[in-house]
This record gives structure tokens, sequence and C-alpha cells, in this order.
């Protein structure tokens, strides 16, 4: 016999715990159901960062927010506000105004409040001092209006939701692969059909929220819709999200929405595995290139490394990576600049890297063409313009005459010794989803509500094309994964009663 819920929320990950925590508040009967067993839950989320953008006044405005403040560092932070009007510039600026303005404006003006939301739910949260703030003249200075996230990354976002939902009657169960949406006579979803240890099973619900990710670790489904090259992009997170959730929807007539080509792709390291690896998650990527100059194998460089703070730009360039030739690049700096790269990503084990006291040695040391390099930094190093390095600003230090510029932090790389970063492309999550109302509920091809059915998390088309601003990720899950839960839980209860 199956059993039965309120809601049903499929997937593993922070847009998840969100919408099932959102149920639960009130009142629902929900369950969690996850694909992954229990030592890979967390979805995506579980290799991140933690980070969260969302708008704030200033730093008394995020004080009450913060699980622990060292008071030393605070006096000397400076932390200007990010407004929603900052933030919604910044969405239509990296998705060149494709993004849909209601589905953006939600996720704008709740952002500040999802923090708070979450805090009450739980979990705990800290200033990314490590990530997104230099030190320039004694003052810690942030940089690029993302400041927040959670403590302990994104293992400590998905074990404190995961306490959270336990604490507040939410049942989690793991080794249960969802295969079909339940329908009634009417078209209404009642549940869903899945096989875990026992067999196949149907869980009836008033309700079903899908929050299971994009299609990122299908490589049928990269070739089929981003083009044939991304069957060997590397996959920064789960192996799990390999799309059945949105499958699912379109077969009950649910409307493809947003950038189906597109997807968040970063600078990864080239000796990373296939897939996440669980102990180092986010420690593969490679995210201080705005300090230095990336080049292919023929020693040739082929993107403004300037052209914005890398929050802007990291999640597209790893595109860019994937259509050099191999599918790699070496990022390079010198000792002027290897200082200011992030310990965690660049010293982790196992890593990439390469030391020379030469430009021509480094090549050598990196199977990189030796006369191309050496032509390439004696180009750029001619090519810079004078002017004051400041990291924590687009300090307009550029070069001139060469292409492609570098537009920002440019530094000749004249001072030994030098090192090398080899990367290739490491694949996020994918832009494309399903079409969501305000209330999360997911549309038709006719745009109407389908009875019953709601998504969050990467599931949502519409948010980000070509690109996207750092940490509007997560910020995107808790929103819709609340408005989802709400939702759902509202329908399942009109339903019952």
């Amino acid at each position: 016999m199956a059993r039965r819920y309120d809601v049903v929320v499929v997937g593993g990950g922070n847009a998840a715990f969100c919408a099932a925590q959102a149920a639960r508040e009130r009142g629902a009967r929900v369950i969690l159901l996850e694909k992954a067993p229990e030592g890979w839950l967390g979805g995506n989320s579980y290799f991140t960062a933690g980070a969260f953008r969302v708008t704030f006044g200033g730093l008394d405005d995020l004080r009450p927010l913060l699980h622990e403040s060292d008071e030393e560092m605070l006096s000397r932070t400076e932390l200007p506000p990010y407004t929603a009007e900052d933030f919604m510039s910044d969405m239509e600026r990296v998705t060149e105004g494709r993004c849909d303005p209601h589905l953006a404006g939600i996720m704008v003006e709740e952002s500040g409040d999802i923090a708070r939301w979450l805090r009450d739910k739980g979990i705990r949260w800290r200033l990314m001092y490590d990530r997104q703030a230099f030190e320039v003249d004694g003052r810690l200075r942030f940089w690029g209006g993302l400041v927040l996230g959670t403590v302990g990354g994104g293992k400590g976002l998905i074990e404190q939701h995961l306490a959270s939902a336990r604490r507040s009657g939410v049942e989690v169960r793991c080794s249960f692969a969802v295969k079909r949406l339940l329908r009634d006579h009417s078209g209404a979803v009642v549940g869903v059909e899945g096989e875990g240890p026992e067999g196949l099973e149907a869980v009836e619900a008033g309700a079903v929220v899908l929050a299971c990710g994009g299609f990122e670790s299908s490589a049928e489904m990269r070739s089929r819709h981003l083009g044939p090259q991304w069957a060997a992009a590397k996959v920064r997170g789960t192996p799990y999200n390999t799309g059945e959730g949105l499958e699912m929807a379109l077969e009950v007539g649910a409307e493809p929405y947003g950038d189906w080509s597109g997807c968040h792709s970063i600078a990864w390291d080239a000796a990373a595995p296939p897939t996440g690896d669980r102990k180092l998650t986010n420690r593969y990527s490679k995210q201080s290139y705005p300090l230095g100059i990336v080049v292919n194998s023929e020693g040739r460089r082929f993107l403004d490394e300037g052209a914005d703070f890398r929050n802007y730009t990291y999640a597209r360039y790893g595109a860019e990576i994937l259509r050099q030739p191999g599918g790699v690049a070496y990022q390079l700096f010198d000792a002027k600049t290897e200082p200011l790269l992030r310990k965690d990503e660049y010293d982790a084990p196992g890593v990439s890297r390469f030391q020379a006291g030469s430009i021509g040695e480094l090549a050598d040391h990196m199977r990189v063409d030796r006369e191309g390099l050496e032509r390439t930094v004696r180009e750029f190093n001619a090519a810079v313009r004078p002017g004051r390095f400041d990291p924590s600003v687009k300090d307009g230090k550029r070069t001139e005459g060469i292409e492609p510029p570098k537009s920002n932090w440019a530094l000749p790389l004249d001072t030994p010794p030098y090192y090398g970063f080899a990367v290739t492309c490491g694949i996020t999550f994918t832009f494309g989803g399903l079409h969501v109302d305000g209330d999360a509920r997911v549309l038709d091809t006719s745009r109407r509500p389908i009875p019953g059915l709601h998504a969050a998390g990467e599931l949502v088309g519409g948010l980000f094309y070509h690109n996207y601003p750092g940490g509007s990720g997560l910020t995107s899950g808790a929103v819709f994964g609340r408005r989802a839960g709400h939702a759902a839980a509202a329908f399942a209860g009109g339903r019952a009663g």
C-alpha cells in the first residue's frame, strides 16, 4: 500500500531542504526523497563554498546574522551596501538583459529576508573574508557584492539543513530514485513513483516539489543540449543530477524555459576527478585568474582576465577553456601575485601546480609551446600601462595594443619564480529548466499551472543566461524553495479540505 504525505519534495540540496522546511512550517506532513545514498546527500549544494548573494544596507545590517564575529576584524572591514537595485543591475548585465524580470525580481527582493529565515531554521552565517576581501592599506575591503556565506561552506550548509529538517519533523529518505509523476484523472499531480532498495514504490501526496537539479551530470544530455564537446567536461558536483526531474515534468506537459544551451562552468583543476570529490569539494576551482594571465597549450591568451570581478566572469569562462585545444588552459602568476592566490584552491592536495625560474622553463614543465608563451608574456608585459594596482576595486590598470586586452589588474609577469596551474572546464549546473510562476508552480505549455506540481533550484528556468552573478544560485534555490514549499502546502491543504 502506498504511503501518503501532504508534500513530497524530490531532491536533497539547498532548494529541496528549503521547500521541505517551508511546507513543514505550514503544518504539512513532508517527506524528502533523494536518489543518492545518504553519504552523497546534499546535491550540488554540498560542493559549493556556501556563498549566498543577498541585499544588505551595510555591516550593521549583517551583524545580527553572524554566528560569531571578530570585533577587531569588523573594525577594519569596509563593506559597502548592496541594494536591490545593485543586485538587479548585476542580473540584467551578466545575462545580457535576458533574465525573466518577474522571477529575477522575486529573487532579488527576497534575498535579504531569506538569509534571516534560514538563520531561524538553524543555518549559521559568516562573512567570507577568505574569498571576497583583500587587505589594502590595513583595511579589509569586500568586493563584488558577495559577502555572506555559511559556516562550514557547502558541507556545513547541508549538515545544518539536515539537522534542522529532522528536528522539525521532515522525513528524509535516501537511495530512492523517483521515476515518474503520478496523476489523477484530471491531470493533477498526486505523488511519485520511484525505486528504492525494496523495488518500485508509489508515494502519494497532495503536492510535489521537484528540486532535484539540472542535467549537468548526464554526458548524453549535455551533448544533446549544450553541444558534443560538453561530453568531455568534468562535473564539479554530484554525479546524481542527471535530468530525470526535468524529463518527468516535460512528460506531464511542463513548458521548458530558459537557456537550455547554457550552463555555469568554471576553471577547474585539470587533475580533478570526473565528478565531485566529497572531501575537497570546491577546492579544485581556480578563481584567482584576474590577478594573472590565462593561456592555452599554444601559449596564447584567449580571454580578458580582468574584464570584471571574478564573481561576474567565472561562470562563463569554463566554456571558453573548453573551446581551447584539448579543452585545457593554464593560469600564470609570478612572485608578486602568487601570495594573493586563494590558498584553499591553489595549495589543495594534488593540484596541477608548476613552478620555474623562467617563462621558458615554465612552458616546458607545463608542455606548453615555449616560443609561443615567451612571445605572449613579452608582448603582454610591454602592453601593461602604468597605474596603481588594487585588487579590491576595478582599478583600471590595463593593457593597450594587444588582443584580447586585460581591462583591470594588469601587472607584468616579470618577477621569478613563475607559477602555472593547469585548468579545464568544470560544469556546475545547467541554466535550462521549467517555467514556473511566482509561487513556484510549474506551468504547462499553455502557461497554466499544472495542479500539484512545483519546482525550485536548478530546475527553474529563465533566471540565468550566458552567465550569472556569483552566489545567486543558492539564493535562488532558497527563495523559490521557500515559495514552492509554502504553495505546495497550501495546495495540499486545499485538496484535503
